[in-house]
């Protein structure tokens, strides 16, 4: 099953990269992203990462994640998969994971049970974590136009806990997961991603 998905912190690239790397299969490829890849998840992204004058419960961020998640697996995901499409997403459960579980402290297998309902188990078969600094994927990310969303605005020591878990869990899943490095220029990177893709999907 050709499902792959792009994973890193703010600023590391990830959307630029999956566009990229979708772009070898031509139009074999669905290009999505997670939130906003329906058009109700596009409601829900906005009003995920609008920021709010008052704080946003995690339990409520993270099953705002997953309801968002559930509609994209049943309404584009599975569909295309179905019909022999090479899937490519631009963030998949690891996101809710990291940010939310790491990030956060949620409880993390709680995230594993909402994960497996959301989305029927379905799994992606190779996870590529684009890793750089936090320091220098918040620098990139804050000087986008428009200024930083709410999570980019999260502190860095937030962040910090995100970079560790996605570490943690590409280290538990080595078989699924590959690190890719994230800092230099956008082709630096994409020769990267290439290289440690290799062959996939077989």
């Amino acid at each position: 099953m050709p499902f792959c998905t792009f994973e890193g912190i703010e600023g590391s690239g990830k959307s630029t990269q999956a566009a990229r790397f979708a772009a070898r299969f031509g139009a074999r490829a669905l290009l999505t992203r997670e939130p906003g890849g329906t058009e109700l998840g596009r409601g829900v992204r906005e009003l995920l990462l609008t920021k709010h004058p008052h704080p946003v419960a995690a339990a409520a961020e993270s099953l705002l994640f997953f309801a968002d998640r559930a509609q994209h697996v049943s309404e584009r995901l599975r569909p295309a998969l179905a019909a022999g499409q090479v899937v490519i997403c631009d963030r998949y459960v690891e996101s809710s994971l990291a940010y939310q579980g790491y990030g956060r402290g949620l409880d993390l297998d709680a995230l594993q049970r909402i994960a497996a309902f959301a989305t029927g188990g379905l799994r992606p078969d190779l996870i590529l974590l684009l890793d750089l600094p936090v320091e220098a994927g918040l620098s990139r990310a804050r000087s986008r136009a428009g200024g930083p969303d709410r999570l980019e605005a999260e502190d860095v020591a937030f962040h910090e806990r995100v970079r560790a878990g996605y570490h943690a869990m590409a280290a538990a899943d080595p078989a699924r997961w590959r690190v890719v490095d994230a800092t230099g220029g956008e082709d630096e990177v994409a020769a990267r991603v290439a290289a440690a893709a290799g062959e996939w999907p077989r």
